[in-house]
């Protein structure tokens, strides 16, 4: 089978067990669509696994087949992209201007706290359990499990109804944070693999370079856009050149080496605002939001199905389950930590009076999801990256299902109507 082929299959596979788990679900469970798919593709994968076990099938090649998948590279390099998009097309310009500064804020300095705390706790537990890993290695999960997952954030946000204030600055926070994020996990990973020591004013360019450039080229582009579509009234065209500042961006913004997660969310967040508002008639606004809709529909339902077949590819063990579920809590008390010593110097110099309900719906709602997968996946072969792998897949299963199950009544009681 030549790679074209195998290419369409894995499309076909996924497409189809979306289809049919999106039917399940709205029929039968009528959970949020996103986690139903997870939980049944998650369902569907370990009773493959057991089959392997009891070696009613070959389990190697039902792995091989998994990992020829390539989740990672998709994800990363191809359905980010357009899922990041479609979240920034309705983040409003009145509404984010307020609460810049705490988007600013955790999409930064708690990033990085929540990734040394977290690390730091992950080393500690695993040396108790008796396995030999580096304080580096420990950084490393507590780096690629520090961002939250736009694709997971925004989805819960869909049905939680969350005060808009709140919302705004979950999914400000989970679309911005992962540019810095990916930056200071390819930082450490650099560290962890290739024994390189990073000079400080060499990490803060490339991270100004990275974040920078990609607010800069996002804003051109969007801006772009903006002048191309406002001399014309065409649905099928503006659609076309929205389309075509996605991909074309993402592919430049890898080019030229910045953050393409940044570059898309801006340009998002300006055609969502200024082209909807002064280039559109109402037709092509209803078609540009319609067909951006069902391109995170669909891609939604495609990246919670993969990340669900993914536990085929890790390596079950035990030990390694004991840790990942050990560094549940872990995870958890670093992102309330990282929120908390913001909010309360916020409160001090009074600019946000601090709230200790908002403070428990953004530490509860901050999801993990697919980045982290595809970050661990990502990572060259070494005795440490099977356990980072299961370890950061139990912390997402979790914070999907039942962070993401239990998140919306959570909203319900803090903010109740």
């Amino acid at each position: 089978m030549n790679h074209t082929d195998q290419a369409f299959n894995a499309i076909a596979l996924l497409l189809s067990f979306a289809a049919i788990g999106s039917y399940v679900n709205h029929r039968f469970i009528r959970f949020p669509q996103t986690i139903a798919l997870m939980a049944l593709s998650l369902s569907l994968s370990l009773i493959v696994v057991f089959l392997g076990t009891v070696e009613v099938i070959d389990p190697v090649l039902i792995k091989d087949t998994v990992a020829s998948l390539h989740f990672d590279q998709v994800l990363l390099h191809g359905l980010l992209a357009y899922l990041l998009f479609a979240g920034a097309l309705h983040i409003k310009f009145e509404l984010l201007r307020g609460v810049l500064g705490q988007i600013t804020t955790l999409a930064t300095i708690s990033v990085l706290t929540s990734g040394v705390i977290a690390g730091g706790l992950f080393w500690y537990i695993a040396n108790l359990l008796g396995f030999q890993v580096g304080f580096i290695h420990g950084l490393l999960f507590g780096t690629l499990i520090a961002p939250t997952d736009p694709v997971a954030v925004l989805g819960i946000l869909k049905r939680a109804g969350a005060p808009k204030t709140l919302e705004t600055t979950m999914a400000g926070e989970s679309l911005f944070n992962d540019g810095v994020g990916v930056v200071i996990f390819l930082t450490v990973a650099s560290v962890a693999f290739t024994g390189t020591d990073p000079v400080l004013s060499d990490v803060g360019a490339f991270l100004l370079l990275e974040v920078g450039g990609g607010v800069l080229l996002g804003a051109m582009l969007g801006w772009l856009a903006f002048l191309l579509m406002r001399p014309i009234d065409d649905h099928s065209v503006e659609v076309l050149l929205s389309l075509a500042i996605v991909s074309g961006g993402y592919a430049l913004a890898i080019a030229l080496h910045i953050s393409g997660p940044i570059v898309v969310v801006v340009a998002g967040i300006i055609i969502g605002n200024k082209a909807r508002s002064m280039a559109m008639s109402d037709v092509t606004r209803d078609y540009l939001d319609n067909f951006w809709e069902l391109i995170d529909d669909i891609l939604n339902a495609v990246l919670f199905a993969f990340v669900g077949l993914e536990v085929v590819a890790i390596q079950l063990d035990w030990d390694y389950a004991l840790l990942g579920i050990l560094a549940i809590p872990a995870v958890i008390l670093a992102r309330l930590i990282s929120i908390s010593i913001p909010g309360l110097t916020f409160h001090f110099i009074g600019l946000v009076p601090f709230d200790r309900n908002v403070l428990a719906a953004l530490t509860w709602g901050g999801l993990r999801g697919g980045i982290s997968v595809a970050l661990a996946l990502s990572l060259p072969d070494s005795p440490e990256r099977d356990l980072l792998v299961t370890a950061s897949y139990i912390v997402v299963v979790f914070s999907v299902l039942v962070q993401g199950l239990t998140f919306g009544r959570l909203v319900q009681k803090l903010f109740p109507r």
